[in-house]
This record gives structure tokens, sequence and C-alpha cells, in this order.
């Protein structure tokens, strides 16, 4: 277990799980998805690291899943970069929808976090529970440990009195969790904010992608959700 106290640096590896039959099982309005049970397995398992200093924090891609790809298990958000600059309350972000490439540049996103008392363990770290709720209705879990300085996480989760190691969404059926923590010290030249992609800001994407999924139903509302966090 980690005994060293009040970390600043270093690089966490999260592993998302996506219970995809809860997923799909959500949109079956005409039974389709029975069809295709069988075949899909029930997790897709995804990994991602994030590397931070108390400046600064990038969150992208990490090994390859050993899992093979199957038809509706990719989602949305699989190759989401988010750079952000702790200092000056900025963030950078490269999301792809559809087969457009978007490069987000806006503030930091605020979330009113309500810490309560419960707590477990992560990745060798005693971490405490934390909730808020986004997008008017969606309800989220972290946990998060103030043995890490450094207000970040996975994705654009941050704002917590220390880093967070776990995100639960259960509206989504996603999860995210630090399978482990190293601390090793980070060079500027590891934070690199992407560069590809569309400028526009959090709203601008939002508002084109909602115009893109109107005929998609609830299920283009759920991919709103996935794409926005």
């Amino acid at each position: 277990p980690l005994t060293a106290q009040f970390i600043l640096q270093g690089k966490i590896e999260f592993e998302r799980t996506v219970n995809v039959h809860k997923q799909l099982a959500v949109d079956d309005d005409d039974g389709w998805y029975a069809n295709f049970k069988s075949q899909i397995p029930e997790f897709k398992h995804s990994y991602f690291n994030l590397l931070f200093t108390p400046e600064l924090s990038l969150y992208e891609p990490g090994r390859e899943s050993k899992e093979k790809a199957t038809p509706l298990t990719e989602s949305p958000a699989s190759a989401n970069i988010i750079y952000n600059d702790l200092t000056n309350n900025t963030s950078i972000s490269a999301k792809q929808v559809f087969d457009e490439s978007f490069l987000i540049k806006d503030s930091l996103k605020k979330y009113q976090w309500h810490i309560t008392k419960e707590s477990r363990k992560i990745a060798g770290f005693d971490c405490k529970r934390a909730f808020t709720i986004i997008m008017d209705s969606i309800y989220v879990a972290a946990f998060y440990t103030d043995e890490i300085v450094p207000s970040s996480g996975p994705e654009s989760f941050q704002g917590l009195p220390g880093m967070i190691l776990g995100v639960s969404i259960p509206r989504l059926f996603t999860t995210w969790y630090a399978t482990k923590v190293e601390l090793q010290p980070m060079k500027a030249n590891s934070f690199t904010p992407p560069k590809k992609g569309k400028n526009t800001s959090y709203a601008g994407m939002e508002e084109y992608v909602l115009k893109s999924l109107k005929r998609w139903g609830k299920w283009g509302t759920r991919y709103i959700w996935e794409i926005t966090l």
C-alpha cells in the first residue's frame, strides 16, 4: 500500500467500465436489443492515464484494452483528451463527435460538490465520497483523496479538495476507477494540450450535437451526456 503523504505529481491509470447490456436495454423500445444481447459482452473496459502536477493535468487514452471491439459497444467518449491548466482555471479538450473533431477551449467546469461521511479505499488510498448533479438531472458520485494534493480527476471532473480516484454515473451505467498511482516527477513537456479539431466552447459543441441528434431520440440525449463529461 502507498503510504506517502501529500503527493504533488505523478501518473494515475483509470479503468473506465461501461455496463453495455444495461445501457442498451434502456433504449430497447422494440426488442431489437434482445437479438444482439448474446453476441455482446456485458462490460466494456477502456484505460486512460492522468498526468498531474499542482499546476497542470492531462487526461488521455492509455493502454489498449484486450477486448475485441464489437458493434454497439464503441463509446462516444473513448478518445477524449483533456488538458487542464489549474493555475489559470482553463481547459483545452479534444473530443470526437461522429466524424467531427472538436477542440474545446473553455474555463474549468464548475461543480457543486457535496461531501459525505462515507469513505472507501481505491488504489491504496483512503477516499471520501462526494456527489453532484450535472446537466440538470444526472447524479455523479466521486471519491477523492486529500493525500494527492492537486484538485483534478478523470474526464473534466475536478474541484474537490484533492485528487478524484473514482467516479460513478449510474444513469450512464459507467464508472472510472484508478487502478494504480505512480509517483514520479513530471516534466513540463509531458503536458501538451491537444491541437486538432474545430475550435469551439462547451456550449458551441453542445449546440452542434443537439442539432445532429434530434432525430436520435433518447439515445441521442444519452450521447450528449457522454460527450459533454
